[in-house]
């Protein structure tokens, strides 16, 4: 079996497209929160993720659209947020809020836990520096987003990995991140994919988001 690893799509639709077109034939998908947040196309990000039927975990962003936190109106982040709730109907909100903090999922004979910043801390940020075998509690791999910088280390216990980030990469490359799972050999293989971010950047302008966000999308960071 593969699994297509995927996090921090942020409402950028274009790249997870390009995610999806650029994978091979997968068996499954694991979503490590942040569907929504900074990016203009939420309604289309959640709809496919759902319809992907992906293993998902409730990010800080989907969490303060759905209600649930704050990260103040005048923020960059917060001006988003306003901005996304504005976008999405009821139904919508409630699946973002209704995501659990961390799930546990098997693929064949592996296990596999997702959490969006770590186990049992959901905001916190683990970059791969921070990565290391006490945060393996029993499950083969583990999936952690939040920090949108790619990485992976391997140990006798198991895999962490945080397949980067698909709608706004932070790590100096501007490119779509994600990862494959092999189920079999439980090797991951990282993989960055390019996206029109031109045309999201002009989308943002128009929907009347922070240029910032704009201008990031180029820089990766």
């Amino acid at each position: 079996m593969t699994v297509a690893l995927i996090s921090d799509i942020h409402g950028n639709k274009p790249a997870l497209d390009a995610v999806l077109d650029d994978a091979p034939e997968v068996d499954g998908f694991v979503n490590a929160g942040d569907t929504v947040g900074y990016n203009p196309y939420p309604r289309e990000s959640i709809d496919a993720v759902r319809e992907l039927g992906a293993a998902t975990v409730q990010g800080n962003h989907d969490c303060a659209v759905a209600g649930g936190g704050s990260f103040g109106f005048h923020s960059t982040a917060g001006r988003a947020v306003e901005w996304t709730r504005e976008e999405l109907d009821d139904e919508r909100i409630d699946w973002l809020g209704a995501l659990p903090h961390e799930r546990e999922t098997v693929f064949g004979d592996t296990r596999v836990k997702v959490a969006h910043g770590a186990p049992d801390a959901p905001d916190r940020y683990t970059y791969p520096r921070d990565f290391s075998p006490t945060l393996l509690s029993g499950e083969e791999v583990l999936v952690l987003g939040h920090t949108h910088v790619q990485g992976k280390e391997e140990y006798d216990e198991g895999v962490v990995v945080n397949p980067g980030s698909v709608g706004q990469p932070r790590d100096g490359d501007p490119r779509a991140g994600y990862a494959l799972l092999d189920e079999e050999t439980g090797e991951v293989e990282l993989r960055r994919v390019e996206y029109p971010v031109s045309r999201v950047q002009d989308e943002i302008r128009r929907a009347g988001l922070p240029e910032s966000l704009a201008e990031r999308l180029a820089e990766g960071r």
